[in-house]
């Protein structure tokens, strides 16, 4: 892969470092600098000055100097951060799956933290915290202008020691606080099993270290029971991202040797590169690569069984990388919503022995050359989240609704009048849908016999009617592109 270039594997979407970040690389060239605009760096060094010796209080020197640092790269766009000691060993044991803590997947909203999905089996789902509950109280701080790693911060902390957190429920129009003890997160990001006729079921929930052995694992298993698997379902919705590597690897089980998987491309010539699926490519260490023993113990009938994937449009960066690529090879069919649109790439460097900057340095692209930035990743069928229908996607937080979003470098921008209307009327229909008993509103559990899109992806893979969505359409960004 040169010399010039090294993959360090950290690519996640809000899950457990809490931002939503994407593709990360770790290059070992810098581009030439501009001259230093001396004026304005004089403006600063004379309100640090004012600061220090005028305040109301006495201030810590190397604080405000961090403050200044993070301000400047958060105010760029929504995923370059500066990583101070603590939030860079955080977003560090988050590509591991195991971190303390209480176990949610977040982005930001309206200046409040909001919760993308709990993630199984954690403090945070055993005690009933659902998608889209606002996070507006951890303690005794109010999150409103908190910075999403601050937030992060205080609801991580020690083994079996408390957080208290105030949750406003917008679907039941309530405040309420809820107790939770903190503990070490080990998620499972693959989960697997074999459906009725002999079609196969395998979700993953998020891209991490041990995802792409797991997922080896579960397929030879699968294999085993089912010789001769008729179909398979690759569930990626709500999978928030995680490694790049590891979304090459899962993407390279099911393409041909050496097909393109994903591009970037910046201002950088290092941030040019074209991944393959090809073991050097996400390959660690010299043992026995997952992906080609499970390759060889299939007998190379991965890459031919029937594939349907599911999305939506809590898929995000490392899942659209994946449905992406299987898309433009036409080698699966893509079902379900318009995914998230997170489509650029950060690198993270190091600044000193534990901190480091994470900064936007290019976009992605998908084998054929769309960027999907602040786009997203279209299916092939659309399909509604219920039998009943999907009235509330207009509600959804896409990457096109964080404030100082990338466009995605193709197309001019565009106002979009009726994405508003949608949303008023998505907001009238979910006061009504408030007024029913919780048990109704629950969704089905992503597998389960009652996952409606799930029946219509196995409808799709016997060549049987599948009820494609007659609300959900391409939804039409509001870019803005630097």
């Amino acid at each position: 892969m040169g010399q010039k270039l090294k993959i360090v594997g950290w690519l996640s979407v809000g899950a457990l470092a809490g931002a939503l970040t994407t593709v990360s690389l770790q290059t070992t060239a810098r581009g030439a600098f501009a001259p230093l605009p001396l004026e304005e760096l004089q403006q600063l060094a004379a309100v640090f000055g004012m600061v220090k010796s005028d305040y109301v209080e006495a201030v810590d020197e190397k604080k405000l100097i961090t403050e200044a640092i993070s301000g400047m790269v958060a105010s760029l766009d929504p995923h370059s951060q500066y990583f101070d000691k603590k939030s860079f060993k955080e977003f560090s044991e988050g590509t591991s799956g195991r971190f303390v803590g209480v176990g949610i997947e977040i982005t930001q909203e309206e200046g409040v933290v909001k919760v993308v999905s709990p993630i199984e089996g954690s403090p945070a789902d055993r005690a009933g915290l659902k998608t889209n509950d606002l996070i507006t109280k951890i303690d005794d701080t109010f999150v409103k202008g908190l910075s999403m790693n601050d937030a992060v911060k205080r609801m991580r902390g020690e083994p079996n020691t408390k957080v208290l957190l105030t949750i406003f429920r917008k679907d039941e129009s309530r405040t309420f606080t809820v107790t939770i003890v903190r503990e070490e997160i080990k998620t499972q990001s693959v989960k697997a099993k074999l459906l009725d006729s002999g079609y196969g079921w395998i979700r993953v929930s998020q891209f991490q270290e041990r995802t792409v052995e797991d997922f080896s694992k579960k397929i030879e298993d699968m294999y085993k029971q089912e010789p001769k698997l008729k179909g398979l379902v690759l569930d990626l919705r709500n999978d928030p991202g995680g490694l790049l590597d590891a979304a090459v690897a899962l993407s390279a089980a099911f393409l041909p040797e050496n097909a393109t998987v994903v591009s970037t491309n910046g201002q950088l010539e290092e941030s040019k590169f074209v991944y393959k699926a090809a073991p050097q490519f996400w390959r660690r260490s010299a043992d026995v690569d997952p992906i080609q023993r499970l390759t060889q113990n299939t007998q190379g009938q991965l890459k031919k069984v029937p594939l349907v994937v599911l999305v939506n449009e809590g898929s995000a960066s490392a899942s659209e990388i994946v449905a992406g690529a299987l898309q433009d090879h036409k080698r699966a069919v893509v079902m379900g919503s318009q995914t998230f649109g997170k489509g650029s790439v950060q690198t993270v460097r190091q600044l000193g022995p534990d901190t480091a900057l994470k900064l936007t340095t290019a976009r992605y692209y998908t084998p054929s050359g769309r960027s999907i930035q602040a786009k997203g990743i279209l299916p092939d069928v659309m399909l509604d989240e219920t039998e009943n229908g999907n009235v509330f996607a207009a509600l959804r937080t896409r990457e096109e609704d964080l404030e100082k979003h990338l466009g995605n470098g193709q197309e001019a921008e565009k106002k979009n009048e009726e994405r508003q209307k949608a949303r008023e009327e998505a907001l009238k229909k979910l006061e009504a849908e408030a007024k029913k008993p919780q048990s109704e509103r629950r969704p089905p559990e992503f597998g389960s016999d009652k996952d409606f899109q799930l029946n219509q992806a196995l409808n799709q893979l016997k060549g049987l009617p599948v009820k494609v969505s007659a609300t959900l359409a391409a939804r039409k960004e509001e870019k803005k592109d630097k």
